[in-house]
């Protein structure tokens, strides 16, 4: 099922990118003046496919999802905190929450893999196991799990598209999670783990030595195959990863423009392209992660953040501020002058 959707992304409509381009060059401002505001609507012309563009109805898929990697001490927090957001979510009192009510976003918390069930109004409840196992041990999760999970990803972004939405934002909540992003990140980029890996929510350096080392000898232990995306999801990877990277897939696939978050979705996102390489132009870096890799796991797939505010908080909370961009760089396209309006000559470009 998952080769199939693949093989519905097609590469961003060049003709739209050109007219977007070209409606830019009428605006009465100096030539690329906007800088990377102007690239970020001719990508989303190429995206959707038309220069005439509407204005953005926003959603943020939260992935929720617990690690039994956590049983390996690698984190200050138990697994009941991942319930206690995802519930927070519902209840619209977290950051993510505040900060999407200021960006005209909707925000929708799914369990995919969360360790018991909760009962809330506003969870959307996909859930493909009750967490992962731990992969110090054995693998996290099955192959047809994670493609489970990634399937799941690509499903919600098609049910949001078909009620409206336009603009995505991805998110997570899960504890334990900095711990497998920064394996699979490990397995993919061939850096010592060492490199990658941070302190999460807080650990002290005698933890962050030990997470280190959970990680090294769990790669060791699982051996995971680089080249085989799939497999280093299902050996060391998490639910709330295969999600997001199904949201990513998922974009091109509906042709719906996809924001990453932080360091677990830039992460999520180098599986998307590892998949299906022509993701890439589907999706926008919102901020580059405090964490130590956070710059790392988007040069990877060779993007740029449009913002460094030296966040690390997850959740989708990066993502949003990034989608407010969207805003000011579709006023710009739309509202501004053009140099026949104010008979002024074009300006010319110039060798």
């Amino acid at each position: 099922m998952l080769e199939t959707y693949l093989q519905n992304i097609k590469p961003l409509d060049q003709t739209a990118m050109q007219q977007a381009q070209a409606q830019w060059n009428r605006i009465a401002k100096p030539l690329h003046s906007l800088g990377r505001l102007e690239d970020m609507v001719i990508q989303l012309a190429g995206i959707t496919g038309s220069a005439a563009l509407v204005p953005r109805k926003k959603a943020v898929l939260i992935f929720c999802a617990d690690n039994g990697i956590i049983a390996e001490n690698v984190t200050q927090s138990d697994n009941d905190v991942t319930a206690i957001v995802t519930e927070n979510f519902t209840r619209g009192i977290t950051s993510v929450n505040a900060l999407s009510r200021v960006c005209g976003a909707d925000v929708y918390p799914v369990d995919i893999g969360i360790a018991r069930d909760l009962y809330c109004s506003g969870l959307d409840v996909r859930k493909v196991a009750y967490g992962t196992r731990n992969f110090a041990k054995e693998p996290a999760m099955t192959r047809e799990e994670a493609v489970q999970a990634i399937c799941t990803g690509i499903q919600l972004v098609k049910e949001k598209k078909e009620a409206g939405y336009n603009l995505i934002a991805t998110g997570e909540m899960g504890i334990g999670n900095t711990t497998t992003s920064s394996a699979v990140l490990t397995v993919l980029t061939q850096t010592p783990p060492e490199q990658l890996t941070g302190r999460g929510a807080g650990l002290s350096s005698s933890g962050l030595a030990h997470k280190t080392e959970v990680i090294q000898n769990a790669i060791a232990s699982r051996k995971p195959d680089r080249h085989d995306i799939l497999d280093v999801l299902s050996k060391v990877g998490g639910l709330d990863i295969c999600g997001i990277a199904g949201a990513f897939l998922g974009g091109a696939i509906y042709r719906v423009p996809i924001v990453i978050d932080g360091f677990i979705s830039a992460v999520a996102a180098n599986c998307a392209v590892g998949l299906a390489p022509l993701c890439r132009d589907y999706l926008y870096a919102s901020h580059c992660s405090a964490e130590p890799a956070g710059k790392l796991a988007l040069d990877a797939i060779g993007m740029h953040a449009y913002l460094d505010c030296n966040m690390c908080l997850g959740e989708g909370t990066g993502a949003v501020i990034g989608m407010k961009l969207f805003d000011f760089a579709l006023a710009a396209y739309q509202e501004a002058a053009g140099f026949s309006e104010i008979q002024l000559a074009n300006y010319e470009e110039l060798s």
